[in-house]
């Protein structure tokens, strides 16, 4: 609880910007937070979903042929009346392709197109970049993934995962009954796909172990590959799906494939069944009509904690926006951000990228040898800034169809969008492609690309308005660009080169201090209390660097305006970060989250900054004081 006095900017900068508004946010009934980030996103919703009304009702309005594909897929996901004349009927066929499954050779025969269709499978396929060539795609092997979001909610102690498994168990039951099992039967099934995802467990990654980014790249020659399993027919899959037989295959998880067999055996067929029947209806009933949106939507709820679902509008329009991404964020781009302000942000990336360059040279604990490496890679990072000049030409060979279902136009552009990917095995890496789409409130950097993308969305006050003073803006934007710039440098970033390859370009005696100040990092984090729950350093670990680095970095910047104000700098550092969840988000992200709770990166960073200290007067007796040895900075 905050305490009715207001804090003072000694004692908790963050409580100091934020307690009153902390006292008062309330959390948007279909949402399971609010704050900095999601009143901008609300913004943007609310904006994007009154326009695609007004198209909805008047396609005249529309001037853009794949807009219009995106308004026509919103106006079909929000009708209804048309959807409840198909209900589950949609489904069946494919349900149908899971039940006639008669053993595990015929679920081997069958790897490559239930893939390609992209239904639940044991042992699965992906085509990225090599990681170590990043001019050429390759093929990634992974393995299955847990009901729950990371295995530590099946921790006996865990009692949210075992409330969880059970809201989940009785939406399942009723989701088999709306299609058709009777209950006894839709029991047994939930059942044994309950006793599948238990085998799972101890064999997949935790999420802590996902956020080691490059522990992701396990080359392994094809011919070895293919002898992991003595009941599937992993080459056949391979081979089918990308119409040719590579040299070598990446295993994202080592531990998943040596354990591969004991998972995927004829004893556990008929569990491996129901795991794909029960997650594949789970995954796809809310493109069936309301009532299936409803059923599953109790799952989601128990995860977040929100109070109730989108409406059915509200839904419609996400749908269409996330299916339509870079359409729907294009528009949003040009018509809300524009060409001048694109020049403009990426006139600030570029004074970020001058001044990270001055901070590379005057470091202290880098030899030279590092830090001229580190400039060429700083150098060569590709900016993206609103929204991107070519829409993928994926997207046009999205057709919606209003008088079929919803449920057969989201598979079949999943579909298309699935096997685009698996034919870019035979094409160059694209190095334009875009991460995020234009009205996405985000930012994020690519270390096999080395390219920073800044959606246009996040582009505006708090973060960054004509209106905020420069220090503001530094505070603000300048230290997201200067964050995003870090992951270059954070321990993830820091093992890929100018290329995006990954490639050792250190000194052995540089990266170890590197090391030395990333495990400073993760203890600085580690452990602090937080919503009930503790932040684990590790998980957090790089996106603390790139924390430390954008707002070093960012502040430096600051220092170099005319009116320059580091009070200023400091109280928007700590506003654009203010959050209010729920219990059980904030538990969600304390498993899951590769960030830091924002309450503790707007506090924790601040006081890693030794201009923070005089400018607030904080002293040994205040709560922001953090004696200076203890203080992280990097780069």
């Amino acid at each position: 609880m905050v305490n009715a006095k207001p804090a003072s900017y000694k004692d908790n900068l963050y409580l100091a910007v934020n307690g009153e508004w902390q006292e008062t946010a309330k959390i948007p009934a279909d949402k399971p937070r609010t704050g900095g980030f999601m009143d901008l996103d609300e913004g943007v919703e609310k904006t994007l979903m009154n326009e695609f009304h007004e198209f909805a009702n008047d396609e005249s309005k529309v001037d853009d042929k794949l807009l219009l594909q995106a308004v026509r897929l919103y106006r079909l996901a929000n009708n209804v009346e048309h959807l409840n004349k198909f209900h589950q009927q949609p489904i069946l066929k494919d349900i149908q392709r899971i039940t006639d499954l008669k053993d595990l050779n015929d679920l081997s025969e069958h790897l490559a197109d239930l893939s390609a269709d992209n239904f639940p499978l044991p042992i699965d396929v992906s085509i990225d970049a090599d990681m170590k060539d990043t001019s050429t795609n390759v093929v990634y092997i992974e393995g299955a993934s847990l009901i729950l979001p990371d295995k530590s909610y099946y921790d006996d102690d865990n009692e949210s995962g075992k409330t969880l498994l059970k809201k989940f168990s009785e939406g399942s039951v009723k989701l088999l009954s709306m299609i058709g099992y009777d209950l006894d039967k839709a029991k047994a099934i939930v059942e044994k796909a309950l006793a599948f995802d238990k085998l799972l467990v101890p064999i997949v990654k935790s999420q802590e172990e996902w956020a080691d980014y490059t522990k992701v790249y396990n080359p392994m020659e094809f011919s070895e590959y293919i002898t992991k399993s003595k009941s599937l027919d992993l080459q056949k899959e391979v081979v089918d799906l990308i119409n040719d037989t590579p040299d070598k295959v990446i295993i994202e998880e080592p531990r998943y494939l040596d354990n591969l067999g004991k998972i995927a055996n004829d004893a556990n067929f008929d569990d491996m069944k129901a795991w794909m029947l029960v997650t594949y209806l789970t995954d796809n009933a809310s493109n069936l009509d309301e009532e299936f949106r409803q059923t599953i939507g109790e799952y989601s709820l128990a995860l977040s904690g929100a109070e109730e679902l989108q409406n059915r509008t509200k839904y419609a329009y996400h749908k269409a926006s996330r299916i339509f991404d870079q359409v729907v964020g294009t528009y949003y781009g040009k018509k809300y951000f524009g060409e001048d302000a694109k020049e403009d942000v990426r006139k600030m990336v570029k004074k970020m990228i001058s001044i990270y360059e001055q901070r590379i040279t005057d470091n202290t604990w880098l030899g030279e040898d590092t830090k001229k490496k580190a400039i060429v890679k700083l150098e060569k990072i590709k900016i993206k800034v609103g929204y991107p000049d070519k829409i993928d030409d994926l997207y046009s060979k999205y057709e919606v169809e209003e008088t079929a279902s919803l449920y057969d136009n989201v598979i079949n552009f999943h579909r298309i969008k699935r096997q685009d990917e698996l034919d870019s095995y035979h094409r160059p890496v694209n190095r334009g492609k875009w991460l995020m789409p234009g009205h996405m409130v985000n930012a994020c950097y690519d270390p096999s690309r080395n390219d920073i993308t800044f959606p246009a969305a996040i582009l505006q006050a708090p973060f960054y308005s004509l209106k905020q003073s420069s220090s503001q803006n530094y505070g603000g934007i300048g230290a997201v660009i200067a964050h995003e710039i870090s992951h270059a440098f954070d321990n993830n970033g820091a093992q890929f080169d100018e290329f995006g390859n990954m490639n050792n370009w250190w000194t052995d005696e540089d990266y170890a201090k590197f090391k030395d100040l990333t495990q400073k990092m993760i203890k600085e984090f580690d452990g602090i209390p937080y919503a009930g729950g503790k932040v684990n350093g590790k998980l957090v670990v790089s996106e603390n660097v790139a924390d430390v680095g954008g707002l070093r970095c960012a502040l430096e910047a600051a220092k170099t305006e005319d009116d320059v104000n580091l009070k200023e700098f400091f109280i928007n550092w700590a506003r654009v970060w203010r959050l209010k969840a729920t219990q059980e988000f904030n538990e969600l992200l304390l498993k899951t989250d590769v960030h830091s709770p924002g309450p503790l990166r707007a506090n924790v960073m601040a006081q890693n900054m030794d201009e923070f200290y005089p400018e607030f007067q904080v002293t040994e007796k205040d709560g922001m004081w953090l004696e200076p040895e203890k203080r992280v900075n990097i780069w």
